[in-house]
């Protein structure tokens, strides 16, 4: 009988020793490659909230040492986990101004420029930091690499960003669309270029009906650009004959009078599912903001980080991957991915299996974490992660 993973996984270790090991295979109890790495490494702020954050002094002086001394820091753990990823995989990383140039440049060396991705913003403070001088920030940033961009799954869409407003056209079914021209309006793709995609239709527009061949009350309708010009339509004819419900003709009014257009019904709810491009802005109110997450964090385990990451920004980053994927996190902090993994998975029935790596260093001495008895930041991560086994289930296994 076969047992399915637990959800999540939590050891506790420094991260480079961890990978190299996950990499031996040991423990055999966790995979030794992973589909999506998520990680929130120190920011180099100084903001020592919880934890150590600031390289100062390791290496020189001044602003080009603290840079230095963190690059030294994190270049071998980003090199360690892209030997663990797999090379349809992709990567994630959190960072804010202080170090997302460097980052940049580092992840570029370490995955290659041409899997660079996209540089995401996203919106976790909507009113901005008001302490301080400067502007009030209100952003972080998401950079995102593929291990091979060729061959990697990441598919940047959600069903979450579909809206009604996007299809304001009802069919007499009730299902909602919107009109895209069949025509494909690319002039790279033209009669020359793709022969077999230029060929005729017929459509009754006053009926809306479009057929391969000719029907009592159709007209013959040709694909041409907006200058008259031949072009060609985007579907074959055996998908035009395979789905003519999906196609609509109407008179189209353009510069050059009235002709007589087709076009494809593009439903809000098709077979398989709607999804939408991801923008490289992402808001508080779509995927939380830090407040958000202090408050769900409090709620399995106290007030003990002051910026923790939301589930919500995890589960757009899940939603960009299979439903059974392999997920690390290597810098697991307060144990949001874990935490996000487990709800995804309580929501769609996926299999995702998430590993946790967080190290023992101790947490600041006077910080909310130290107050309520974490000692270390791994016991925030492992107390967080035991919550939410108990309250949404998926299993919890832990490993030293």
């Amino acid at each position: 009988m076969t047992t399915e993973p637990a959800w999540n996984t939590f050891v506790e270790g420094d991260n480079l020793d961890v990978l190299a090991a996950v990499l031996e295979g040991i423990p055999d109890a966790v995979p030794t490659e992973y589909d999506l790495i998520y990680l929130d490494p120190p920011y180099n702020t100084g903001n020592d909230f919880a934890y150590h954050d600031d390289f100062k002094g390791r290496r020189g002086a001044g602003a080009a040492g603290r840079h230095a001394a963190w690059a030294a820091y994190l270049r071998p753990r980003l090199e360690a986990g892209r030997r663990v990823l797999a090379d349809t995989g992709a990567l994630f990383v959190s960072i804010d101004d202080h170090e997302v140039a460097h980052l940049r440049l580092l992840l570029d060396e370490v995955y290659g420029e041409a899997n660079f991705l996209a540089q995401v913003v996203v919106n976790l403070n909507p009113k901005g930091r008001q302490l301080g001088k400067g502007f009030a920030t209100s952003h972080e940033y998401l950079l995102v690499y593929a291990k091979d961009a060729a061959r990697c799954v990441l598919d940047a869409s959600s069903p979450h960003t579909v809206v009604a407003a996007d299809f304001p056209l009802e069919a007499a079914d009730g299902r909602r669309y919107r009109r895209l021209p069949l025509r494909n309006t690319n002039k790279r793709f033209n009669p020359l270029s793709s022969p077999t995609l230029h060929y005729p239709l017929w459509g009754d527009p006053e009926t809306g009906r479009v057929a391969a061949e000719p029907f009592e009350g159709a007209v013959e309708v040709k694909p041409v650009f907006g200058d008259g010009t031949p072009a060609v339509w985007r579907w074959s004819r055996p998908r035009v004959e395979g789905r003519p419900d999906d196609l609509e003709c109407r008179v189209v009014r353009g510069t050059r009078g009235d002709r007589v257009d087709v076009y494809q019904r593009d439903w809000r709810h098709p077979a398989g599912g709607r999804r939408k491009k991801l923008r490289t802005i992402w808001l508080a109110e779509e995927v939380g903001s830090t407040d958000t997450a202090v408050a769900e964090l409090k709620d399995l385990v106290g007030h003990v980080f002051e910026s923790p990451k939301p589930t919500g920004l995890l589960l757009r980053v899940l939603g960009t991957m299979p439903d059974d994927a392999r997920v690390l996190d290597y810098f697991a902090g307060s144990g949001t991915t874990g935490h996000a993994v487990a709800l995804a998975n309580a929501a769609d029935g996926g299999r995702r299996t998430c590993l946790s790596v967080n190290s023992a260093e101790p947490t600041r001495v006077g910080s909310n974490a130290e107050r309520a008895g974490y000692a270390t930041v791994s016991a925030v991560t492992r107390a967080r992660l035991r919550a939410v086994a108990e309250r949404i289930g998926g299993g919890f296994v832990e490993i030293s």
